[in-house]
C-alpha cells in the first residue's frame, strides 16, 4: 500500500529538482544525472517516471505554471465588469506575485522560448495565453465602456506586464541611489497610480470609443 504514496513522493522530489536545475542552468546544460542526485533517487528511477529528458522539462514547467492561473478575485472581478480602480490593483499584484514567488518560472519560460522554440508555442497557447487573454479582454471591454482610454488593449497588457516584470530590477541597477519604495507593495502601489493614471479615460464614460476590430465587449 505505502508504495504509491512513495513513487509520488519521488516524482515530486524529481520534478522539484529539475525545475531548479533547468531554470538556472538551461535545458541542454542540465543532465538527468544531475537532477537524480539532487533528487536523491538513481537515474533508472527518474526514468521510470519520465521517458525521455524533454519529458521531464514539460513535466517540470507545467507544474510550476499553475502560478500563472489568474486568482479569483480577478476572475469575478473581470466577470462583475468591475472598474479599472478596482481590478487594476488585483492584476499588479497578480504579477508582483509571480516575480516574488515563483522566479524558477519565469527562467523556465526563458528557457523553453530560448532553448525549446519548437514546443514552446504549444505551451504558451495552453498554459500563459489564457490568463493573459483575458486580461486583454477586459480592457477591451473598458475601452467600449469608456472607463480606460482608447488605447490598444493588447499593448496595454504587454506594457503592463513587462513592467511589472522588469521595474524592479531596471530600477535596482540604474538608480539604486534613488530606491524611495519600502517593499514589493509599494511598488504595486506606485505601479498602480501609474497605470491608473495612463489609462484615465480622456472621454466621458459610457461614450462607447471604437476598439479594435475582432474583440466582443460583452459589459
Amino acid at each position: 500500500m505505502p508504495l504509491p504514496h512513495r513513487n509520488s513522493a519521488q516524482k515530486d522530489r524529481i520534478l522539484v529538482a529539475a525545475s531548479k536545475l533547468f531554470a538556472h542552468q538551461g535545458y541542454h546544460g542540465t543532465s538527468t544525472r544531475e537532477i537524480a542526485r539532487v533528487a536523491e533517487v538513481s537515474e533508472n528511477t527518474l526514468f521510470r517516471h519520465f521517458d525521455r529528458k524533454e519529458e521531464l522539462f514539460w513535466s517540470a514547467l507545467r507544474s510550476r505554471a499553475s502560478a500563472v492561473s489568474l486568482r479569483r478575485d480577478i476572475v469575478e472581478g473581470i466577470s462583475d465588469c468591475d472598474g479599472p480602480e478596482v481590478l487594476l490593483p488585483r492584476i499588479i499584484g497578480y504579477l508582483s506575485d509571480i516575480l516574488n514567488f515563483a522566479p524558477d518560472l519565469l527562467r523556465l519560460i526563458a528557457v523553453a522560448f530560448l532553448e525549446m522554440q519548437w514546443k514552446a508555442d504549444a505551451f504558451s497557447d495552453e498554459c500563459l495565453l489564457p490568463a493573459f487573454s483575458a486580461i486583454d479582454k477586459y480592457l477591451a471591454m473598458s475601452v467600449q465602456r469608456g472607463t480606460v482610454r482608447n488605447l490598444d488593449p493588447t499593448m496595454v497588457t504587454a506594457a503592463l506586464t513587462t513592467m511589472v516584470l522588469v521595474h524592479p530590477w531596471l530600477s535596482q541597477h540604474t538608480s539604486p541611489d534613488r530606491t524611495i519604495y519600502a517593499d514589493s507593495r509599494d511598488v504595486e502601489r506606485a505601479c498602480t497610480a501609474f497605470w491608473l493614471d495612463v489609462l484615465a479615460p480622456t472621454t466621458t464614460p459610457n461614450a462607447r470609443p471604437a476598439v479594435p476590430a475582432g474583440t466582443n465587449p460583452s459589459c
